[in-house]
């Protein structure tokens, strides 16, 4: 099922998973996109840190991107952290440069980009923390 909240899918998900793209990363750091972030990347994952206000500066020693077209290799997890309404313009712009899988942070569903997501038969995970989802699921 395209919609993924079982906890062995999510383990899954995340144990064959290496490339994470951020969507939303915020310098500040007491944003959920900045403190999520760290903990991802401590995790050993490989992050993209996308947000065009703050391209070219450098967060958790990461250059940010302006777009995820910019990102130069193959976006396994796209993790979102935008407000729901724009979810939309931002899952155009993911089917364009591809993904394995549409992470939703709490807060950020959008109804219906989730439905039709599901409906492409693509993988979803709405409303979940993919930083509690690390440290729950992955654990050593």
């Amino acid at each position: 099922m395209p919609i993924i909240e079982d906890r062995e899918e999510l383990r899954e998900i995340l144990k064959r998973s290496r490339t994470v793209a951020v969507v939303g990363i915020s310098p500040e750091e007491f944003r959920p996109s900045h403190f999520v972030s760290e903990t991802v990347k401590r995790r050993g994952f490989k992050i993209y840190l996308i947000n065009p206000e703050h391209e070219g500066k450098e967060i958790l020693g990461e250059k940010v991107l302006g777009s995820l077209r910019d990102v130069p290799e193959k976006i396994e997890i796209l993790n979102v952290f935008r407000r729901p309404e724009a979810v939309y313009a931002l899952a155009e712009e993911a089917r364009e440069v591809g993904f394995e899988t549409f992470w939703l942070q709490p807060g950020t569903e959008n109804p219906e980009v989730i439905e039709a997501l599901d409906r492409e038969g693509r993988v979803v995970v709405p409303g979940l923390c993919i930083k509690t989802c690390c440290m729950l699921l992955l654990r050593d």
